[in-house]
């Protein structure tokens, strides 16, 4: 085999040119975007409230609600990485931190594994934003959350699948 082709390297990912054998014999040249995967965690307040965060998105050029999110650093195990995201972006120093989940972000071009973290007993502290990042701390109710969801208010993938995911774990415990 081949090594694939690289057509792009930033500083986060890389963009590379594979070749795909299908069940059928044939070759099909693919373009796959390689990233080192990333967390995103659900902060939840003693009192109930959600943590989220409004960050300016480039790709998209607006604000999005979201929840804490960063990218894994080489070597860093994910539950760290959550932790370090967490308190940077937000302040919030999780006393206890649960893996939930772990889902592809676009596996049809994009090879990132995001690991999903529950985040509570949280403590405050100041944030420590990185250089360029324009991102504000918000704290709603559950309910309001949901309601920001069904408005359509909410439009981050890794978001909306991390709320009602927690959701629906919620509803199975009842």
């Amino acid at each position: 085999m081949n090594p694939p082709d690289i057509l792009f390297q930033g500083k986060i990912f890389r963009v590379e040119q594979v070749l795909q054998t299908t069940p059928d014999g044939k070759e099909h040249v693919r373009q796959v975007v390689r990233h080192p995967g990333a967390v995103v965690v659900l902060p939840l307040l003693d009192d109930g409230r959600v943590c989220l965060v409004r960050n300016y998105r480039a790709a998209v050029d607006e604000s999005l609600i979201e929840l804490p999110a960063g990218t894994l650093e080489p070597n860093e195990p994910p539950e760290d990485t959550a932790r370090r995201e967490l308190a940077e972006e937000t302040g919030y120093r999780a006393g206890r931190i649960e893996r939930l989940l772990i889902f592809y972000m676009s596996p049809g071009i994009l090879d990132e594994r995001m690991h999903l973290f529950l985040a509570d007993r949280l403590r405050p502290g100041p944030t420590a934003l990185e250089a360029g990042e324009d991102i504000q701390t918000l704290l709603f109710t559950w309910d309001e959350t949901m309601q920001m969801v069904r408005r359509g208010e909410i439009r981050d993938s890794k978001t909306l699948v991390s709320l009602l995911f927690y959701k629906d774990r919620l509803g199975s415990q009842s």
